[in-house]
């Protein structure tokens, strides 16, 4: 894992809204694809009876196929690394705001776990997910219901900015020109990943042993 950062995997539109308004934007969990998960934030936010639960997802490990795959598909997909330090400050200013690691947990444990409290459950998830090295910030307003949360940052928080694998070599300088375009983002280090096509790694293979014949 990564011990001063934090990588939020997403997309074009919201790193451009990112850089723009210099806000982390927590949105409503309801529509995430793990129904588990989107199942026990809302659960949370019924038992708490909380008007807004919202919640944003960082990654705590180094780049991974997975991770793009996931929540990053696509030629328009983005991983903005944040100083992790830097962030969790903001976030213990905030006092609507809890976060931590997620407690990944097989499913035969929590069938013999006896009754939790109630503010582990947006911190809980399944085993086969413990890859993914998340870590989870959550908004609770308990009287206001509203659809995003927006916390205020710094460019200086911004590490760097990652551009999908998958987005055509061709396209990538006219992609990182607009983003260097934004007001205060000139010297935001921008790259293209080359996960799925990196020519040192293939380099590799030139050096294989060839194999011989077999002597007749």
């Amino acid at each position: 894992m990564t011990n001063t950062t934090f990588r939020r995997y997403t997309n074009l539109a919201a790193a451009i809204h990112l850089l723009q308004k210099r806000k982390i934007t927590l949105l409503d969990p309801s529509t995430w694809d793990d129904r588990n998960d989107a199942f026990f934030m809302s659960e949370y936010k019924r038992r708490t009876n909380s008007s807004s639960v919202l919640a944003l997802c960082f990654a705590e490990s180094h780049e991974t196929y997975h991770h793009w795959r996931v929540f990053s598909h696509g030629s328009d997909g983005v991983c903005i690394e944040f100083d992790k330090e830097g962030l969790l400050g903001l976030f213990n200013r905030d006092v609507s705001i809890r976060h931590g690691t997620m407690n990944y947990t097989l499913l035969k444990q929590a069938k013999k776990m006896a009754d939790i409290d109630v503010e582990q459950l947006p911190f809980l998830k399944r085993w086969p997910y413990g890859d993914e090295a998340e870590y989870r910030v959550v908004h609770v307003d308990r009287n206001v219901s509203k659809p995003f949360h927006d916390v205020p940052i710094s460019l200086s928080h911004v590490k760097r900015i990652t551009l999908s694998p998958w987005l055509a070599s061709a396209l990538s300088d006219s992609v990182k020109a607009a983003l260097k375009s934004i007001d205060g983002c000139s010297k935001i280090k921008i790259y293209r990943s080359t996960l799925i096509d990196n020519q040192d790694w293939k380099k590799l293979a030139g050096r294989a042993a060839p194999v011989l014949p077999d002597n007749p």
